[in-house]
């Protein structure tokens, strides 16, 4: 079938398959891995030429890899550095010790040894970030976690397929080899030094002038060539083009162009994953499945086995992670990875290992890719039948003085606290969510893990002693459960509350607060006046009319609670329009003042 007809027919599949599995509840990834295994030459041999496909579609990683990047400030990848370094070497070491320990004791040779515990040792990047981002859980510990180590892994197998070629010869003491190793470092560290040096002090000059033309078809290649050109710097001098990707990523996250790049890059990055996911799966080798199958899916099942228990070891010991956490990160890095396909190949082609077993070991690794969402749905289905996601305990919150109490410690209340803190009022914090709470903390904040809707938390953070409460739960009926216990056991505390809409407020009204704020309504007036300059109202009669507009929409709002109004639809409705009439008519008189002065 010539390339046109190919195209199609790995569409059409691609379309059928994942919305399939999406139904079936199976995850796009395992709709993609069993197109490719329809299509491939071990399916109905649709496309033959597997390992070009996988080498094109590799890319759709280093695409990934470059949007992650744009994601993590060097600050907050500086944070990391102790699990990156850590933890992930612990991970790799140990899975490497451990399978190529079994290795030996079954009789093979060391360098074999060394082989399948370098490729085994590697999880897989892109599925793994696929499923963490299909499920939302990117943000997560175990999200989080789960990236650091795959980070670590991917620069890992950088000096894995550098030392392979060692294994044939044995000898890695002669002073031509060492020659060459001082020369491949020289080169890593001079790529990296251009790739650093451009990214911070030139890209950013050179993206600004190309998207002054306001061309978007150029800022797309600009986009595409930054990419492309840390990639291929990186893959010249033997390192992983992801990497490359990512570190350009991550010097571009605190520019202006962020969020133009992430949109630019977007579609690429969703088609060739989808296309390195069909490749994967066209390498699977069904009629060396079906001749060893029970052997096949032992050793995939075996291999998911140690690096789940390994992984969700150090999950729990390094990434203080609850028990439920850490057994999900251990399945969700429990499977072999791309750089085990690119290992063994290398392996193959140095005959340390022969075709047989180079295929069987493809199949090992595929398999597991497969059992990897299965396994996944299935933990979460018995976590949730046995009653759900176990919490850690709350803090235990030190004696001091405070003069403020924050309940919610999300993007509203950490403004309140960054003003406290850099006046150094002491204050308490306190959030329900351990991970936002992890992350605030590594950022030198001080807030504690608790709910602030149970009133032995509202006891040991001393809101009784404080001055003020600041009310910046996000969860509305949380927020209401807090406000009730702390106007019940802390009359004397003055309340300050964030109100997410019009019938949040109404109902924290209720609830006898006296001060709150809609959380965007002061952002939409400041919008609105500079709104209204723009149409050509001056800045003076801009701020008039949108202070009018405040005062009317603060008297409704004071009315409509008054009369109860906000308990009857239609009644609320009345006197908005009501309301609507006022400001009309408020607004001609303004105007007639305005003509007359």
């Amino acid at each position: 079938m010539n390339p046109l007809g190919q195209l199609v027919v790995l569409f059409l599949v691609a379309v059928i398959a994942v919305p399939l599995f999406k139904r079936a509840g199976l995850g796009a990834l395992l709709g993609y891995i069993a197109a490719g295994m329809l299509i491939g030459p071990h399916g109905i041999g649709v496309v033959g030429d597997v390992d070009n496909m996988l080498h094109i579609s590799e890319f759709g990683v280093v695409l990934l890899m470059f949007v992650i990047g744009l994601e993590l400030q060097f600050s907050r990848l500086r944070a990391l550095r102790k699990p990156i370094f850590g933890l992930g070497s612990l991970q790799v070491l140990t899975a490497m010790l451990i399978i190529g320990g079994l290795v030996v004791l079954t009789g093979r040779d060391i360098a074999l040894a060394i082989v399948l515990g370098c490729g085994l040792a590697l999880s897989s990047t892109a599925f793994v970030l696929q499923l963490l981002a299909e499920k939302k859980e990117l943000a997560t510990g175990h999200g989080r976690l789960a990236f650091t180590i795959l980070l670590f892994q991917d620069m890992a197998a950088v000096p894995m397929l550098a030392f392979i070629p060692f294994l044939v010869s044995g000898d890695a003491e002669e002073a031509t080899n060492w020659t060459e190793i001082l020369l491949g470092i020289g080169q890593v560290a001079v790529t990296f030094a251009i790739i650093v040096i451009a990214g911070r002090y030139l890209l950013r000059h050179a993206l600004r002038f190309i998207h002054a033309t306001r061309v978007r078809e150029v800022s797309i290649a600009a986009a595409l060539l930054v990419v492309t050109g840390t990639a291929y710097l990186m893959e010249s001098v033997g390192l992983s083009m992801a990497l490359g990707a990512f570190v350009a990523g991550v010097l571009l996250a605190d520019s202006e162009f962020r969020h133009q790049l992430e949109a630019d890059i977007e579609p690429f990055k969703g088609l060739l994953l989808g296309l390195f996911f069909i490749s994967v799966g066209m390498t699977l080798n069904l009629g060396a499945v079906l001749a060893d199958p029970l052997i096949l899916i032992a050793g995939a099942a075996g291999l998911m086995l140690i690096k789940a228990l390994l992984i969700a070891a150090i999950g729990h010991w390094g990434g203080k992670l609850g028990g439920i956490s850490a057994l999900r990160l251990g399945l969700l890095l429990s499977q072999g990875g791309e750089f085990g396909f690119v290992i063994f190949s290398l392996a193959t082609q140095l005959a340390l290992i022969d075709r047989t077993l180079h295929e069987q070991l493809i199949a090992v690794v595929t398999i597991s890719m497969v059992l990897t969402p299965l396994a996944l749905t299935v933990f979460e289905r018995i976590v949730a039948r046995l009653g759900g996601e176990e919490k850690p305990p709350f803090d235990t919150i030190e004696d001091g003085r405070t003069g403020a109490v924050i309940a919610g410690f999300g993007r509203f209340g950490q403004i309140s606290g960054r003003l406290l803190r850099s006046l150094n009022v002491p204050f308490t914090a306190l959030d329900v969510n351990p991970d936002q709470v992890d992350v605030v903390r590594r950022f030198g904040n001080k807030v504690h893990y608790g709910d602030a809707s149970q009133l032995d938390v509202l006891r040991a953070a001393r809101v009784g002693e404080a001055k003020v409460f600041i009310l910046a739960i996000d969860d509305i009926d949380a927020s209401l459960r807090t406000v009730n216990l702390v106007r019940k056991y802390f009359p004397d505390v003055r309340i300050l509350a964030r109100a997410r809409n019009r019938r949040h407020a109404h109902m924290l009204m209720d609830a006898g607060v006296r001060w709150l704020v809609r959380e965007t309504y002061h952002s939409a007036l400041l919008m609105a006046e500079e709104m209204l300059v723009s149409l050509g109202r001056e800045r003076d009669e801009a701020q008039d009319l949108v202070k009018l507009f405040q005062e009317t929409d603060q008297r409704n709002l004071a009315r409509q609670h008054e009369k109860g109004l906000h308990h009857d639809a239609a009644k609320i409705l009345q006197s908005s329009r009501d309301a609507a009439e006022e400001l009309t008519r408020l607004f001609e008189e303004d105007q007639e003042e305005r003509r007359e002065g």
